[in-house]
């Protein structure tokens, strides 16, 4: 069944504008009668049926609300070093789909990317790269929208990290422990973080070490940055249950 991420909060009828009601109308070719999801982004889906199509609008009925049934119980937060290119858009969709809760683009030591200086590029950007976690989390069924944060410095993650209170995994190319030894399987909160392609320093690594991060490996193979949060994103949810 087609789903759609609109605001809605009780109400029994709801109008779908703008690009969803494009794509309705003429890439699925809905007509009145036709049954869709909408999903209100907070973990609720309501059942819909499509009652008139009002112009350029589609007009639905609410059938009945159930709890999204899709998202994981773990909340999980990437923090990602800022890779080269357009790496950062895969990131961001395979992770989304794979049911990360949030996900914060880090400029590091190593970082070849560098955070946009100038504001309308940089709000452009930002932009784009929430739209294509909105449209993920569409695609992949999630009862959320994952929230692209703006990109930070890796001091500004230190002190993020501090107020946050996750449980926290730094994946190193230098060794680590496995993430059967690390990851409890009753967590409900995890931050990981990943480095850009050159890696992290070991100062950066010493820094997370100290306030409490543990280190990690993926295995003897050196993944690319695009690689590596996929892989240890497949495995937290595997060994999580949210998988299944």
């Amino acid at each position: 069944m087609p789903r759609f991420f609109a605001d809605i909060s009780g109400e029994d009828t709801v109008v779908i504008t703008g690009q969803d009601a494009v794509h309705i109308r003429r890439a699925l070719r809905m007509r009145t009668g036709d049954s869709l999801t909408l999903c209100d982004g907070r973990g609720s889906d309501y059942f819909c049926e499509i009652t008139s199509l009002d112009g350029d609008d589609v007009v639905l009925k609410v059938l009945y609300r159930t709890p999204t049934i899709c998202e994981p119980d773990l909340f999980v937060t990437l923090y990602q070093g800022l890779p080269k290119g357009d790496k950062l858009e895969y990131i961001i969709q395979k992770s989304v789909e794979l049911g990360v809760s949030a996900i914060v683009p880090v400029e590091t030591a190593r970082s070849v990317a560098r955070i946009e200086k100038e504001p309308a590029k940089a709000i452009k950007k930002q932009q784009r790269l929430q739209r294509i976690a909105d449209e993920a989390a569409g695609q992949s069924g999630r009862g959320i929208l994952p929230k692209v944060e703006a990109p930070v410095s890796f001091k500004q993650v230190l002190e993020q990290l501090k107020i946050d209170g996750s449980s926290i995994i730094v994946f190193y190319e230098g060794g680590g422990a496995s993430l059967s030894q690390l990851v409890d399987k009753s967590c409900k909160r995890l931050s990981i973080i990943i480095g850009p392609e050159g890696g992290f320093e070991p100062s950066e690594i010493e820094q997370l070490n100290q306030m409490g991060a543990k280190t990690a490996t993926l295995g003897p193979r050196i993944l690319r940055c695009e690689t590596a949060p996929i892989a240890a994103l497949s495995v937290i949810m595997a060994m999580t249950g949210n998988l299944n």
